[in-house]
């Protein structure tokens, strides 16, 4: 048996369906991903790259050609978020979360409505998807939200609240019941994360193994004086 028979085998069955090995370590990669970024821990994006693998293959064998290839196009995407908290940390030890623009949230939001009808229209020509517009919202909404991840800003949350909001249905449509099931742990974790970089807003983040130092105090302050 070959690597990828073996990841799509069932591990055990809930719900009356089967969840691969795929599915299910996929999905506790992408839990511990997001536990990561609510901590603001670099790790976030390595481990997100291998739930991404993981979940791929779980998207082919379910028939979701555009999850399938929303993963190939998040692994793109944490590379470059990888590359930029990196960097990040090289050249100043710290990353400023703040609240986007008004500019920047039209354009994330036509990004998203725009995206999702140009690549549901690809999906519904090519067949490749048997939920074409659900399917490419997912894809293009990942996009979206981990573009602003990398520009640490914190409407990505909402972003990926919205995605969740249409994966619980359409994962477990699709038979990956498991999958339903984590997005709505995602949705609690994504509320968490959502209030936490809110509160950090005017804060400076650290490196990943300090504590966020509070921009908004004085010297005296920090000090406890």
């Amino acid at each position: 048996m070959d690597i990828f028979s073996w990841l799509n085998a069932p591990a055990f069955e809930l719900l009356g369906k089967p969840v691969p090995y795929s599915d299910l370590f996929g999905n506790i990669c992408a839990l511990a991903t997001v536990v990561l970024a609510l901590r603001r821990n670099i790790l976030s994006w390595p481990v997100q790259i291998l739930g991404s693998i993981l979940l791929f293959s779980a998207s082919l064998s379910a028939g979701l050609g555009g999850n399938a290839s929303r993963q190939v196009v998040i692994i793109v995407a944490a590379i470059w978020g990888w590359s930029q908290w990196k960097k990040s940390k090289e050249t100043s030890g710290e990353v400023v979360v703040r609240w986007a623009t008004w500019k920047e949230r039209v354009g994330l939001l036509a990004a998203l409505v725009i995206g999702t009808a140009v690549f549901g229209y690809v999906l519904t020509v090519g067949g490749w998807s048997w939920n074409p517009y659900p399917d490419a919202y997912i894809f293009i909404g990942s996009l979206v939200a981990m573009y602003a991840q990398g520009r640490a800003i914190v409407e990505f949350w909402f972003v990926w609240l919205l995605v969740d909001l249409v994966g619980i249905p359409l994962a477990i449509s699709g038979g990956l019941v498991f999958s339903g099931a984590v997005y709505l742990i995602f949705l609690v974790m994504v509320i968490l994360g959502l209030i936490d970089w809110a509160k950090r807003s005017k804060q400076t983040i650290s490196a990943p193994h300090l504590g966020a130092t509070d921009v908004t105090r004085g010297p005296e302050e920090e000090s406890g004086t």
